[in-house]
């Protein structure tokens, strides 16, 4: 997708195609319904801010490419700082 199509979708300058809308929320890990706002905020969780998201998304996507060791070790990591 273009930088310049993207943004237009971005800022509701333009409505992406149903196939657009299917690559995003892939490539995004969103839900269509989340991706359009059909969802309310509590549906979503104790998460309300929308860099929260972002965020956790990115640490999905890297997670997913671990190793089965490296995620445990991500995990055990996590669960300290959680603390």
């Amino acid at each position: 997708m273009a930088s310049a199509v993207y943004s237009r979708i971005e800022r509701g300058h333009m409505i992406p195609s149903v196939e657009t809308l299917k690559k995003l929320c892939i490539e995004l890990m969103v839900s269509p319904e989340d991706m359009m706002g059909l969802t309310e905020a509590s549906d979503r969780g104790a998460r309300t801010r929308p860099e929260d998201d972002v965020t956790l998304r990115r640490l999905l996507f890297l997670a997913r490419k671990l190793d089965a060791a490296k995620l445990d070790a991500l995990v055990r990591i996590t669960t300290e700082l959680a603390r």
